[in-house]
């Protein structure tokens, strides 16, 4: 289960999380829950599901998302830092996206952002990835759960020289 092998990463750096969920809707942070001992790592989350949760509670540039929507790049990132810094973790995780059936900021379907804030440690801490997803509204969402958890255990995973002054490896960039 990638939801306990992210904990295991965490505790062994001794790191904590918080998720910013909006395309799952607490859904990781839930996974995260289900797994024995995820209090000694996991701390909370947010549930942005609403654009103005997403400036008001995460931190979400309001001027950038009236202009460019909240499905892109900068918004998971912004997402991933600030629940990171109200929920006062190590680490933030975020998700925002379009599950369907109909399209949202001019994004169709299967398109998700996710955003990732690591520690000052690593070189390249706030990070973006994109996702192009099929299937259906459930299958888009649980693909979103388990490609973010799996993403997270990517970084963590690093080694120490990737944390200096050359990027992290192709698939956790």
């Amino acid at each position: 289960m990638v939801a306990a092998e992210a904990i295991r990463l965490l505790k062994q750096a001794n790191l904590t999380i918080a998720t910013c969920e909006s395309i799952t809707g607490g859904g990781i942070g839930a996974t995260f829950t289900d797994v024995p001992g995820s209090s000694a790592v996991f701390r909370g989350g947010l549930i942005t599901y609403a654009t103005d949760l997403k400036v008001s509670l995460a931190g979400v540039d309001e001027h950038f998302v009236r202009e460019f929507g909240v499905i892109n790049e900068r918004t998971a990132r912004q997402m991933a830092l600030g629940t990171a810094s109200s929920c006062r973790t190590d680490v933030g995780l975020s998700a925002t996206g379009v599950a369907g059936p109909e399209w949202e900021d001019g994004e169709q379907p299967g398109t998700v952002w996710l955003g990732l804030a690591l520690p000052v440690r690593w070189h390249d801490r706030i990070r973006g990835r994109q996702l192009q997803l099929e299937g259906d509204r459930a299958q888009i969402r649980a693909q979103t759960i388990e490609l973010a958890l799996g993403w997270l255990c990517e970084c963590l995973r690093e080694p120490a020289q990737s944390r200096g002054n050359s990027p992290g490896p192709a698939g956790c960039s």
